[in-house]
């Protein structure tokens, strides 16, 4: 497989950039030099693999997944009966995104049975460092706990917040409420 060199550069400096790093912070990363960088970001110069795996960790990728190796054509459908489905009676949810590596953000579509919580309120979080979720409702009302605060929610409505504090969504309503979350994984506060 053949790796265009201005294509591979801008791909680095495209994901250096939505990680908010410079070039010296992907350099005391990667522990490729910031002239290297530039070099290779720019298409003037292509990296040994063993370079090229080691601006890979810097960005957190493998080496794969900066080559793009693990991918076909770019396009990936999950079809509903694919879907990853997890929880218990009260509490169903379906992952819509596939799993693939280095995909940075996670769309779910969760129902909950009246009464039903995804979580209980001492529950620890279950995202990474830095996450941030945005959650939208479908159908029903659906309250939303975190921090001591409590937001009751209709369809239509929207919450976004940082996935990684404890955290719940309850239903209060007689009838089953839906919602659709989206998580992006280790995004930096800003």
């Amino acid at each position: 497989m053949s790796v265009n060199g201005h294509v591979f550069g801008t791909r680095i400096k495209r994901l250096r950039e939505a990680m908010a790093l410079s070039l010296r912070d992907l350099a005391e990363r990667s522990g490729v030099s910031a002239p290297m960088l530039s070099q290779v970001e720019r298409g003037e110069t292509s990296p040994t693999l063993a370079v090229a795996e080691r601006i890979a960790g810097g960005l957190e990728l493998s080496l794969s997944q900066l080559l793009r190796l693990d991918e076909t054509d770019g396009v990936s459908v999950v079809r509903a009966s694919e879907r990853r489905r997890g929880g218990g009676t009260r509490h169903r949810y379906e992952v819509l995104t596939p799993p693939l590596p280095g995909l940075r953000a996670e769309v779910s579509l969760h129902s909950l049975a009246a009464g039903a919580s995804t979580a209980e309120p001492d529950d620890p979080p279950m995202h990474e460092p830095g996450s941030r979720e945005t959650a939208v409702v479908v159908d029903g009302k659906v309250r939303f706990v975190c921090g001591g605060r409590a937001d009751d929610l209709g369809s239509g409505d929207s919450v976004t917040f940082d996935a990684d504090l404890p955290h719940h969504f309850e239903n209060p309503g007689p009838d089953e409420a839906s919602f659709y979350a989206v998580v992006a994984a280790g995004l930096r506060r800003s």
